[in-house]
Formats: structure tokens, sequence, C-alpha cells
């Protein structure tokens, strides 16, 4: 398998996760020191630890699960022997209050060759205004 082909299947892991909402198995993906981006959030997340107490926050105040998440267009650059830089057009399906709708995001993924694997170290959203 191809170093993209490896860092492909990283993402489409995460990507799968989360349009299952297997919160675990989706955060697993992701560094302990990993940092996070939204544009829907006001502060920059500074681990996976923090993203996972927003989640949960969102779960039990907002009623928030995710029922589906699509990507297309993804692209992958490899930065030196343990880099990668992983874009995407994303779909999710998503739950608040009772109300589901469909979002699209650019996202950006940060990749780092970790013993052997692909983990995670930073997540980047920002809304897709193209119509």
């Amino acid at each position: 398998m191809s170093v993209v082909d490896e860092v492909l299947a990283a993402a489409a892991k995460i990507v799968d996760d989360f349009g299952n909402h297997r919160t675990t198995d989706y955060f697993s993906g992701f560094a302990g020191n990993a940092t996070f981006m939204f544009y829907t959030h006001t502060e920059r997340l500074n681990s996976r630890a923090e993203y996972e107490a927003l989640w949960a926050s969102w779960e039990k105040d907002d009623g928030f699960r995710v029922h589906g998440c699509r990507s297309r267009d993804q692209r992958v650059q490899i930065l030196g022997d343990s880099g990668a830089v992983f874009t995407h057009y994303v779909e999710s399906d998503v739950e608040f209050g009772g109300e589901v709708a469909t979002i699209r995001e650019r996202e950006t993924i940060v990749f780092e060759r970790h013993d052997g694997s692909w983990i995670a170290i930073h997540e980047h959203l920002s809304p897709d205004n193209a119509e």
C-alpha cells in the first residue's frame, strides 16, 4: 500500500467512525495532543480531551447525534517521512435538538506517522458556502 493510500485509509476510518457516531473509535483516530479549529466554536481546542468534553456537552445539552457523513474530492500531500495533509469536502447529517440537518464543510486533517501508523494531530473545519 502506498503512503497516500495509507493516509486515505486513516482519513476514511475517521470519516466513517464520525458518520456512524462511533465516538470511541472516532476519537481514537486523533492523538491525545491533537488540536482542533472549528468555525462553530470560539476557541481552539488544545487536546483530544477538550474535544471529547465538548462533544459530550453537545450530546447532553443539545441531543447531538451524527446520522451520516460523506467525503469527496480527497487530496493527500506528503510532508517528508512522517507527515501528511489530507483535505476534502465533507457533507454530514447531524442532529441537534431533535432536528436533523445536512452541513457542508471543507476540512483539513494533518496526520503524523507514529509507530508505523497514521494518526491525526490537527483538524480544521470551515463552511463550504459553494453551491
